[in-house]
């Protein structure tokens, strides 16, 4: 099940996966003297995880990769903001999986790291496989490419994150408060699925779902049905 807030629910499993968190990004852009940003991504997106946690009551939590945004960003987090982080890793299966920004995720926040998760048959991974060397699965859960999608309704193109799926590879949106989007027709994602894309566009409270014929080429954002 595909839910508004970004994340994924297997509810036979009680199992809640989401995608690149990327906590600490806007420390590290202060960091590089990248402009200024609020420091309070981490909090927001943290208090959204806390939600959904509170929400479903899982008992295995699969974060998808790219948790922090670098490999110091776990030292970054305020003491508040850590020990929370701790509370909830403690109360569930958490599971890291490790991804391009955090190839060491940190164990002392509780929790186990690996590479990827084999559950029945669906495998979960940072970024999906694709190539004639990738090992051929029922189903792949993946994040990576924050992907978002465009179309157009009442006579004004809308854009949001998505998830993104062919029936066997499904690509879930970026969880954190500072993640950007890449949209479902670059090539990067296009070139992954097959021609039956479906895409699950995340709105307020709701899921809004389009074939991929309803899907328009990137542009200028002139809407987004998180707001809707």
């Amino acid at each position: 099940l595909a839910d508004p807030d970004c994340a994924l629910i297997w509810p036979a499993r009680r199992l809640l996966a989401v995608a690149d968190l990327h906590l600490e990004k806007g420390s590290a852009h202060a960091a590089r003297g990248a402009g200024l940003l609020p420091p309070y991504d981490s909090r927001a997106t943290l208090d959204r995880l806390a939600t959904l946690l509170r929400r479903y009551r899982p008992r295995t939590v699969v974060c998808l990769g790219d948790s922090f945004d670098d490999g110091d960003a776990h030292r970054r987090l305020g003491a508040v903001d850590r020990e929370r982080l701790a509370r909830m890793a403690a109360g569930h299966d958490f599971v890291w999986i490790t991804g391009n920004h955090d190839p060491a995720p940190p164990m002392s926040l509780g929790g186990r790291v690996t590479a990827e998760l084999r559950l029945g048959p669906l495998v979960f991974r940072h970024e999906a496989l694709a190539g004639p060397g990738a090992p051929m699965v029922s189903g792949e859960v993946s994040g990576h490419f924050h992907p978002k999608a465009a179309v157009r309704l009442r006579a004004r193109r809308h854009t949001g994150k998505c998830f993104v799926t062919d029936g066997r590879r499904l690509i879930l949106p970026a969880f954190g408060a500072y993640t950007g989007g890449l949209d479902v027709l670059d090539p990067a994602i296009d070139g992954l699925l097959q021609r039956n894309t479906r895409v699950f566009i995340a709105g307020r409270g709701r899921i809004h779902a389009f074939t991929r014929r309803q899907l328009r080429p990137p542009a200028a954002q002139q809407g987004d049905l998180s707001a809707a």
